[in-house]
């Protein structure tokens, strides 16, 4: 099982406003939905409120909820309170060792993943535009990491903004 995270930023690191996304992307939307099917998808709560109800949970996904809330529970998804007792889990499971597991939410938990050397893989769309948001990506040091350009584009009639995807894996594995 790799740990991966996926995030869609503007150049401004803005990934979020209001608990919502702030742009209409739906080739960024295709290549998120491809790549996490099947898989485990790892979300704060916030996240989880976010997601519209007519797609939550997200359909043929595990969806796994992080929260401090001793209480919350749903049916629809597992709830962890540590994103290392979610990931230790999984991983401990024979029945999920085929699957990768994406951290897809929100700043937080993307951060205390980065931070806490927690990724094998990064999946990061960067949106060629800046955005008014409250919630951000956070800084990481590039240097870190091999950086692939695995999807170019363009602005077209579905898409307002250009967006490149990147792959980043550390340099130390």
């Amino acid at each position: 099982m790799k740990i991966k995270l996926i995030v869609a930023k503007g150049k401004n690191n803005v990934i979020g406003k209001d608990n919502d996304l702030i742009w209409h992307l739906p080739a960024d939307m295709h290549f998120f939905t491809q790549s996490t099917k099947g898989h485990i998808v790892l979300m704060g709560r916030k996240n989880w409120d976010s997601i519209p109800l007519k797609y939550r949970p997200l359909s043929d996904r595990i969806n796994v909820v992080i929260t401090r809330n001793e209480s919350f529970e749903h049916p629809d998804c597992s709830v962890f309170h540590s994103v290392e007792s979610a990931i230790s889990f999984y991983k401990s499971k024979e029945e999920f060792s085929d699957l990768d597991l994406y951290v897809i939410g929100g700043g937080q938990i993307y951060a205390h993943a980065i931070e806490n050397n927690l990724l094998d893989e990064m999946l990061i769309t960067y949106i060629e535009e800046s955005f008014d948001g409250d919630t951000f990506f956070p800084e990481f040091d590039e240097n870190h990491w091999k950086k692939d350009l695995i999807m170019k584009h363009p602005i077209d009639e579905k898409n307002k903004y250009a967006f490149n995807v990147y792959r980043f894996t550390p340099l130390n594995q």
